[in-house]
């Protein structure tokens, strides 16, 4: 499978998904919800979850946008196919962005539809939502049903009864951030719930917001890191004007629309998405490294051009 050179279609791959000389690695693994968050999880370890135990020298792993770099790195470690075991402490470092990327582009190599969708789950902890990414994939082929599952877990977690096949809409275990959004415009939940960690400042409306546009740019292949920021994104104690609310609400509008099959909607969404000043990065973003204490955004030229 090669990277598509058209408008996005999620059965091709992106830049950031693209295997380059590895996709024989890819094309190994089965292509089912269980075997791809398999050999997820034995490739991608997450940064913060095991930072306890996890060596210093690799922590640069977490910046690594493309998939070709880490099947880069993981093979220099092991140079065995990805199924095969690798110590923790020997995966390659990442977050769920990561291992949401890593089971998209399996399953592109194998001509499966498959994106990431950028929310909050309800279901790491009872009294927080944590931001989170998991997959969508059709794989009943064009036209199906979009199936949602989260790679990271094994089994039943929280209030979420099974992790190959989550339920979904604003009231299910893992809401879009778009659905958090507009529960939030409704007054019906509290946005200092939904971040982060709840030890950590990156929480509430702002951060949703951003979480808006990044998961409007991972539905069209723009599949960044967490902490890249661009365009119309607020950051930390910035006002959200009312331009902001406008596009914000009309960004998650749409998507619901798009989500829930309307006519029309996924066009209008991907015009919206094109012509919008703000909505798409542009050749540099602003990165943050959520492991200092005192993130400074460092200025970083992306190659965002779909080979």
């Amino acid at each position: 499978m090669t990277t598509h050179t058209g408008p996005f279609r999620p059965d091709h791959h992106t830049a950031y998904s693209d295997p380059g000389p590895w996709s024989d690695l890819l094309a190994a693994v089965e292509p089912t919800v269980e075997a791809v968050s398999a050999a997820v999880r034995n490739v991608i370890v997450h940064y913060r979850e095991e930072q306890t135990v996890l060596p210093e020298d690799t922590r640069g792993d977490i910046h690594g946008r493309w998939i070709e770099r880490t099947l880069e790195r993981d093979q220099q470690r092991h140079g065995t196919p990805l199924t095969q075991r690798r110590e923790l402490t020997e995966r390659v470092q990442g977050c769920c962005r990561d291992h949401t990327l890593l089971a998209c582009a399996v399953l592109r190599e194998h001509g499966i539809a498959a994106r990431g969708r950028v929310g909050f789950s309800r279901y790491f902890q009872p009294d927080f939502c944590h931001d989170h990414v998991v997959v969508e994939a059709q794989f009943e082929g064009p036209g199906g049903r979009w199936v949602r599952f989260d790679t990271e877990l094994t089994g039943s977690l929280g209030n979420l009864a099974s992790p190959t096949d989550m339920p979904v809409g604003p009231d299910s275990p893992f809401p879009t951030a778009g659905e958090v959004w507009r529960s939030w415009r409704a007054g019906e939940i509290d946005a200092g719930l939904y971040g982060v960690a709840p030890g950590l400042p990156a929480r509430g409306p702002w951060l949703i917001q951003n979480y808006v546009l990044r998961d409007l740019a991972h539905r069209f292949g723009d599949e960044l890191l967490l902490w890249d920021v661009w365009g119309a994104m607020v950051g930390p104690g910035d006002p959200l004007s009312p331009e902001v609310l406008e596009l914000t609400d009309e960004v998650a509008e749409l998507i619901a629309q798009a989500d829930a099959g309307q006519d029309g909607a996924e066009d209008r969404l991907a015009t919206l998405y094109a012509t919008r000043e703000g909505l798409r990065p542009g050749l540099s973003v602003l990165r943050f490294d959520p492991l200092l204490p005192q993130s400074r955004p460092v200025g970083e030229d992306l190659d965002l051009t779909v080979a």
